[in-house]
């Protein structure tokens, strides 16, 4: 085992003592008194859980030895990655009723779309949505009449929304089934070239309407590698989706069957009882191994926020220390885009999460003695499905990549780490993600333009005011002052900048996810404007010096921390349905504890 991944997981193991304890006691309480249990129900409540089941299904669960699975959906018909979801609650439960089981559509939750709302002001309920999908999940589940558990959803905060939910019915068995990603389009160069030619007005909207509609054109998740697909790769390193299943395509044969086979194995795994409650199926060491497989792969810095709340969920303690360690002992395995012009179709013909998977365990950088939805063992996930005869087989994926410039072996790695760093200094602790940055783009001392949010940066963009040398300084973006979005907008302009040749970075206490590219962003910014950080602090004209490389980020000029805060902006919070959210808002923890809402509780 690799000395830093094996110390960081015993750190994480021992920070996690008391919490840890706590969530496997209330798991188990849950357990021992039955609370998974029908018989436990009276014949009323019963009756109403029943009321709408066909009369034969319902004869035959009135003797309440028959388990009974919930599926709870992010499905709706706007949002493609979500829209292959109409057809699988028909498909599960057929499939479940030939293993004698009833399946229930127990929930629904809201699904929303970052690449619709960035930039705008809807986009300031995306981080929360994530804590209203965890309890949409509590609601539906409340109801105490399941013996498990099928979760349907696939992008940014809905699958850890779902998944933080579920560890709160950790005593119940649960599996993630995934929609895959639509068709590859245009290519994501020419994408990210019509971007930067309509904010330099070369172009008009119908045009960059056409290349948008060109990339983004069909069921199923975007092709890029953000925290859509990122997600996807975590729930495979944890275990929760059947092996290799991630990035198969919707609408498709294999796509279909693999439905089907993975609420058999479920449903089978449910009546024989090897099915291990979620509580238990994860645990330290696959927190570790979902970090070492966003490392490895150049995943979302979203989950950096994320994963820190999933992994509390269940009373495990990470924290960004924990992801800097891990992430410069892990060397980069592949070049998805934007780290590389390669999208997910084409990481997955290259050979995937199944040999990325093999060259992490055989180099010592994951656990294999974890448990899976389909066992012991990741090495589970070295292994692809196929079709024979319409039914699912498992093969050995392969041990040589398929296209070097996509996907490579350990020895012969893209980079020697993983690409996140932390940054620490005067201004606060930041994450940034340098793999797509260039190296001579790294390190840079610069004056700072403050900005109180992204509307002034591109009203300054378009005054011709920022051909210079300059650090963005954008603050009162994080979670406490209005919901932390992400701030992906900037970065076709400050693109442009960076490409005539000026020194360009960004620090912010917002988000700006696995979509950050090129443009050096120091993210997350903590404390956060909001609660008195020194982001707050910075004023335009300051020295900034800001390396990444070494992992720094100073404001040079001397009376700087002796500064006051500055006076609150007009932070409006009506419009928009933001004003809902306001007990989010006040409520929420910083970035680098999960930008939770539910109080101290995971805490």
């Amino acid at each position: 085992m690799n000395k830093t991944i094996k110390a960081t997981t015993e750190k994480i193991i021992n920070q996690s003592k008391a919490t840890r304890k706590e969530y496997l006691n209330l798991i188990d309480t849950a357990i021992s008194q039955g609370k998974s249990k029908k018989e436990d129900l009276g014949c009323a409540n019963l009756a109403h859980a029943y009321a709408s089941m066909p009369n034969e299904l319902r004869d035959k669960i009135k003797k309440l030895d028959i388990p009974n699975l919930a599926i709870i959906s992010s499905y709706n018909d706007m949002l493609s990655a979500h829209a292959p979801y109409k057809t699988y609650p028909d498909i599960i439960k057929k499939e479940a009723y030939k293993h004698k089981l009833s399946v229930q559509f127990a929930g629904a939750t809201a699904a929303m779309c970052d690449g619709i709302t960035q930039g705008f002001l809807g986009m300031e309920l995306s981080l929360f949505s994530r804590d209203n999908i965890a309890m949409s999940v509590a609601i539906a589940l409340s109801h105490n009449v399941f013996d498990g558990a099928m979760f349907l959803g696939v992008c940014d905060k809905i699958v850890p929304g779902l998944l933080m939910g579920a560890l709160r019915f950790g005593h119940l068995p649960s599996i993630f089934i995934p929609s895959g990603p639509m068709t590859s389009g245009i290519s994501n160069s020419q994408k990210a070239q019509a971007r930067q030619l309509y904010a330099q007005g070369k172009i008009g909207k119908t045009e960059l309407l056409d290349s948008e509609i060109g990339t983004y054109h069909s069921p199923g998740t975007c092709t890029f590698y953000g925290t859509a697909n990122s997600n996807q790769v975590m729930m495979e390193m944890l275990g929760l989706h059947m092996p290799n299943t991630a990035f198969i395509n919707p609408q498709t044969i294999l796509r279909e069957e693999l439905v089907k086979h993975a609420t058999s194995h479920f449903a089978k795994s449910i009546k024989d009882k090897t099915a291990l409650p979620l509580g238990h199926l994860i645990d330290e060491k696959s927190i570790v191994n979902a970090i070492v497989g966003l490392m490895a792969t150049g995943g979302s810095t979203n989950h950096s926020i994320h994963l820190i709340a999933i992994a509390r969920a269940c009373g495990i303690v990470v924290d960004w220390d924990d992801f800097d360690a891990i992430s410069q002992a892990t060397p980069l395995l592949a070049r998805i885009y934007p780290n590389g012009s390669a999208d997910v179709n084409d990481f997955h013909k290259a050979g995937g999460l199944g040999f990325v998977i093999r060259e992490l365990l055989q180099n010592g950088l994951l656990h294999e003695d974890v448990n899976t939805i389909v066992g012991k063992g990741l090495s589970h996930y070295t292994k692809e499905p196929t079709l024979d005869n319409m039914s699912i087989k498992y093969i050995n994926s392969t041990e040589k990549s398929r296209d070097e410039s996509i996907i490579r072996d350990f020895n012969n790695a893209f980079a020697p780490d993983g690409g996140l760093r932390v940054m620490k200094g005067n201004i606060g602790r930041s994450i940034i993600k340098v793999s797509a940055v260039k190296d001579e783009n790294k390190v840079l001392t610069a004056p700072a333009i403050v900005f109180n949010d992204q509307k002034e940066v591109l009203k300054a963009f378009d005054d011709g005011l920022l051909n210079k040398d300059f650090i963005a300084v954008v603050k009162y973006q994080g979670p406490r002052a209005n919901g932390m979005p992400e701030l992906h907008k900037l970065i076709p302009q400050l693109g442009v900048l960076m490409d005539k040749g000026y020194k360009v970075a960004l620090i912010t206490d917002g988000r700006m996810s696995g979509a950050s590219g090129k443009v050096p962003a120091a993210i997350h910014t903590s404390p956060e404007a909001m609660l008195n950080g020194n982001i707050d602090k910075i004023k335009t004209g300051d020295m900034i010096y800001f390396d990444a490389k070494k992992g720094v980020l100073e404001n040079l000029e001397k009376d700087f921390q002796a500064r006051p805060s500055q006076p609150l902006p007009n932070l409006s919070s009506l419009g928009m349905g933001r004003e809902l959210f306001g007990c989010f808002r006040s409520n929420t923890s910083s970035a680098e504890t999960g930008a939770m809402s539910f109080g101290g509780i995971f805490l």
